[in-house]
């Protein structure tokens, strides 16, 4: 490259790095002017992070996910892992036996889902799968006596067990128990309850037919246990049984027999609801009351008497009886207190989108604290394996 060639680059370089200095101080000159907003207008804000609850039906209910939404107003909405981190937070209200109210915030609606579904479907547990029968002489058929087997919660932690899959059942993947109740003639009719199912730790004592060929050949039974369960250490202070001790299979009347063995394997709900861990899963988003105008007197008395879960109160402020949002937690978003004549005017209800209240209600196989951790846990692992498919 000649010497003239060579100045004339230098120069091409210095101009394009003048341009590129030139255009940044331009944009942060334009973005430091009074009239360039840097937040959305108190409306379009209001339609983004809630849902507006009128008379007739909720408005701004969708959650809006597309990253230039309000490029033309200078507002970037795009999802950042860092603003993501300072901004979630999980607050736990409640934690009692088997219940758990927490508020997630910050969150976007479709994990609020993935973990409600997670939970109910695929963190597992152990269920009855197989029940064997060797008298049943009470009213109720087999098929619904084993249907009723498996939806009793079995009170033991499913991680310690794996999937039987095509494996012979072992001490690492079945729990068996046995049912022997019998009604005696001339005595009052027997209820059968959970309380009666015994844990087997040696494994299953149904034998099976021993091949007569073989002289002196040992009983097999539907199991195959190397050792007992009792003598392991995870269950050697544990044992294992149902749940709850009073769930009702059956009633016998005299005369009347029942004998089986249930056999328990590990599930998720998603192949069948007996493997469900939670009774019930669910989320709401938070309720925002607001009073547009102060509400005295008898409007005031009329307001509280409106709403059937007491969100508000009546203060005595200088001699007035004005109404104040008490409990705006507890608004079930009824609207009762919307209707009529000119109340949309003076209060107003919303929904927050990114803040939700969660409740998980447990089975009893595992703590509702546990299971969420594990729900957690599980969509940690389906989006490393997303990542590995698509890398």
């Amino acid at each position: 490259m000649s010497g003239k060639d060579k100045n004339l680059h230098i120069m091409m370089t210095e101009s394009e790095s003048e341009q590129e200095d030139v255009g940044k101080e331009g944009i942060e000159w334009i973005m430091n002017l009074p009239d360039v907003p840097m937040k959305l207008p108190p409306h379009v804000e209001l339609q983004r992070t809630r849902v507006e609850c009128k008379g007739d039906a909720p408005i701004h209910t969708d959650t809006i996910q597309y990253s230039g939404a309000f490029a033309s107003m200078g507002f970037d909405n795009s999802l950042r892992l860092d603003n993501f981190r300072n901004n979630f937070k999980i607050e736990v209200i409640n934690l009692k036996g088997d219940d758990i109210e927490f508020d997630m915030i910050g969150i976007d609606p479709a994990l609020a889902n993935a973990f409600r579904r997670i939970l109910i479907a695929e963190v597992p547990t152990m269920a009855i799968e197989k029940v064997l029968f060797a008298n049943n002489t009470s009213i109720v058929q087999d098929e619904v006596l084993a249907h009723r087997l498996g939806l009793i919660p079995i009170r033991v932690d499913p991680r310690l067990f794996k999937y039987s899959d095509k494996d012979a059942p072992n001490e690492n993947n079945t729990i068996v128990f046995r049912l022997h109740a019998r009604c005696e003639r001339g005595k009052p009719r027997l209820t059968v309850k959970s309380e009666a199912l015994t844990w087997l730790p040696n494994g299953s004592e149904f034998p099976l037919v021993s091949d007569k060929s073989i002289p002196n050949s040992k009983p097999q039974t539907y199991t195959s246990f190397s050792c007992s369960q009792d003598k392991l250490p995870e269950f050697s202070k544990n044992s294992i049984g149902p749940k709850d001790s009073d769930i009702i299979l059956a009633r016998l009347g005299p005369g009347q027999e029942i004998e089986l063995e249930a056999h328990a394997v590990k599930g998720m709900g998603k192949t069948h609801a007996k493997w469900s861990p939670v009774a019930t899963a669910w989320y709401r988003m938070l309720p925002e009351v607001l009073l547009l105008e102060e509400i005295e007197d008898e409007l005031a008395e009329e307001l509280k008497r409106k709403c059937p879960v007491n969100v508000f109160d009546i203060e005595d402020i200088a001699g007035k009886k004005r109404a104040t949002v008490a409990r705006p937690r507890a608004c079930t978003l009824c609207r009762e207190c919307i209707r009529g004549d000119a109340w949309e005017k003076r209060v107003a209800l919303r929904r927050v989108k990114d803040h939700f209240i969660f409740k998980i209600e447990s089975t009893g196989a595992l703590p509702p604290n546990v299971l969420f951790t594990e729900a957690v846990k599980i969509l940690e692992d389906k989006c490393e394996r997303l990542i590995a498919e698509l890398s």
